[in-house]
């Protein structure tokens, strides 16, 4: 009876404004609140996939042999070796291990669909000459890549990843510190003892760029003829194990990224922390919508690049021309009569890439009615940069039209913000690169706590959402 009661109260009659509010108002709610108890597993599902990714792709390098992997595994062919392409066709380009473009052959080939991602993060790279010692210590001298706080990486166990090659021009691979039984290397702080006068240091030289020096070794040779006995004990380990003498770091590309995995966070383990979501949580899900798409309507494209966080510069950054050589690469394949820059300009296309979550105890940087929050689903944002809307893509109404029915059509999560308040945020992405040829571009990702920390933050149902979301993009 309690229950019919509460029923029919439930069904209390609205007033004309009332239904006319539930009309007008956009309603903001986490998308947890969306799913069912089926549907959540997937989601948790799917996130145990995600971090056992993130956690071997920690590094560029990695992370594009990793994707190449899973391309291989899905009946994806390298391109020099197919000569012509049919629809349904799976093929890619390995751009000097950095870099990807694949792509599935649509019913349609003169459009693309492109999603586009980037492989790296901020790290820490060593020096062309970084051994050095020092109070009786090894150390290594590094530069840090992209945007940092470089307070951050003090203190952190590091792991070290990355290639170097020996004078005799042998290419040796080295993984050092992901392992539990594996050594990791660490950039100590100055105790608070003693840290008086850096303390009164503004915040971003709190720690110095050439105060990022890490430790590597405390035990020297045995020998008093040899005058610096620390760095001739580590050169000689890293010659016996590796070939590798001093001159040969000119050669290398080492990384120092932090050694922690990826974990769940909270009593409902709702939260991922791991290092590199931005933008690898992007990577995996543009990745494995891709792997699942079946006959789509237009040519599907995952365009997976380097050196975003240090502008897209280079010659496997978006900035490049290596897009527009893999549509080169692709109009000779299928056999189209048009040229690139009409493929291009015709196509659609998405930056994935992540944007700032609300952070509960800095909310005075945000502006609270346009800012998305962690759990409500895939951001969509119409446009990036900072301040007068600098450095970025600002995305059509047609487009945003169109993205939005796409999303509620397929009743994916989704909600839309801006990277902080106008004169103190903002941020760029490929976007800006990617919509230079004239293709219809917006950015579409997570939202991220703590991003270019050495552990950042993601809600699970985000990176679900934005699963689905690209899943649902590719396929039309």
């Amino acid at each position: 009876m309690d229950k019919e009661i509460k029923k029919n109260a439930d069904k209390e009659v609205k007033s004309k404004n009332e239904k006319l509010q539930e009309k007008l108002f956009l309603k903001k709610k986490s998308s947890w609140l969306t799913y069912d108890e089926k549907q959540k597993k997937e989601i948790f599902t799917f996130a145990d996939g995600y971090k056992k990714f993130i956690g071997r792709s920690k590094t560029e390098r990695l992370c594009v042999k990793n994707v190449l992997e899973m391309l291989r595994k899905n009946g994806f062919k390298e391109i020099s070796e197919v000569k012509s392409v049919k629809t349904g066709d799976k093929i890619f380009k390995n751009i000097k291990g950095k870099a990807i473009v694949a792509a599935i052959i649509g019913k349609d080939q003169k459009k693309w669909h492109l999603i586009g991602s980037h492989v790296d993060s901020p790290r820490l790279d060593l020096k062309p000459h970084p051994i050095y010692e020092d109070a009786g210590l090894s150390l290594m001298k590094t530069h840090y890549y992209g945007g940092v706080k470089k307070y951050h990486w003090v203190n952190t166990p590091l792991s070290l990843h990355g290639v170097i090659f020996t004078k005799a021009g042998k290419k040796v691979e080295i993984s050092i510190g992901d392992k539990l039984e594996e050594p990791k290397f660490i950039i100590p702080d100055l105790l608070p003892h003693l840290a008086k006068t850096q303390m009164e240091r503004k915040a971003p030289k709190i720690i110095e760029g050439e105060e990022l020096n890490i430790l590597v070794g405390n035990i020297p040779v045995d020998d008093k003829k040899i005058k610096e006995q620390l760095k001739f004990a580590m050169l000689n380990f890293l010659y016996e194990k590796y070939g590798i003498i001093e001159e040969d770091f000119f050669t290398a590309e080492l990384e120092l990224v932090p050694a922690v995995m990826p974990v769940d966070i909270g009593f409902d383990q709702g939260l991922i922390a791991a290092y590199g979501q931005d933008d690898k949580v992007c990577v995996y899900t543009s990745l494995m919508a891709l792997l699942e798409t079946k006959n789509p309507a237009h040519t599907a494209v995952g365009f997976f690049v380097d050196k975003e966080e240090i502008g897209s510069m280079g010659d496997t950054g978006a900035a490049s021309f290596i897009l527009h050589n893999f549509a080169f690469d692709y109009l000779g394949l299928t056999g189209l009569k048009m040229n690139a820059t009409e493929l291009l300009e015709y196509s659609d296309s998405i930056s994935a890439d992540v944007t700032a979550g609300l952070n509960p105890n800095y909310k005075d940087v945000h502006d609270n009615l346009n800012v998305s929050v962690l759990g409500n689903g895939v951001s969509i944002e119409k446009y990036g940069g900072g301040g007068g809307k600098y450095s970025t893509n600002d995305s059509s109404a047609e487009y945003m039209n169109y993205l939005r029915r796409l999303a509620d059509g397929a009743k994916i999560s989704w909600q839309t913000g801006e990277l902080g308040k106008i004169d103190v945020g903002g941020g760029g992405t490929i976007a800006m690169f990617i919509s230079r040829y004239g293709m219809n571009c917006v950015d579409v990702g997570p939202c991220v706590l703590g991003m270019h920390s050495p552990c950042e933050v993601t809600s699970k149902a985000d990176v679900y959402s934005a699963y689905l979301f690209y899943k649902e993009f590719f396929k039309l």
